[in-house]
C-alpha cells in the first residue's frame, strides 16, 4: 500500500489532521487496491458514521467529556490501524 515513509506518514496523518472525519479514507484506498477485504473498509465507514453521529448528538458541556474522549478515540484507532496496513504480521482482513 505504502510505497515510501513519506506516504505512510501522509496516511496515517489523514484521520489526525481531518479531526476523524476522514478516519474511513485510508481504507477505502487500501480496499481500491485490494490491500485489504472490502468488508473492512465497510466496516471503518459504518463506525465512523454511527461514532460521528453519536458524538455530534451528545451534549457539549463541561462536566461530560464524552464527545471529545470518543473522536479522540476514533482518530487514534484508526491512524493506528492505517499504520500496521503493510504489516505482513496482521492477516485480518486481507
Amino acid at each position: 500500500m505504502y510505497r515510501t515513509t513519506v506516504a505512510r506518514v501522509i496516511w496515517v496523518l489523514v484521520p489526525v489532521i481531518s479531526l476523524g472525519f476522514l478516519a474511513a479514507l485510508p481504507f477505502v484506498a487500501a480496499a481500491i487496491k485490494h490491500v485489504i477485504k472490502p468488508w473492512v473498509a465497510v466496516v471503518y465507514v459504518v463506525a465512523e458514521v454511527v461514532i460521528i453521529g453519536v458524538a455530534l448528538s451528545i451534549s457539549a458541556s463541561a462536566d461530560e467529556p464524552y464527545r471529545g474522549f470518543i473522536l479522540i478515540l476514533l482518530i487514534a484507532v484508526a491512524a493506528t490501524h492505517a499504520a500496521f496496513l503493510d504489516s505482513e504480521k496482521v492477516t485480518v482482513g486481507k
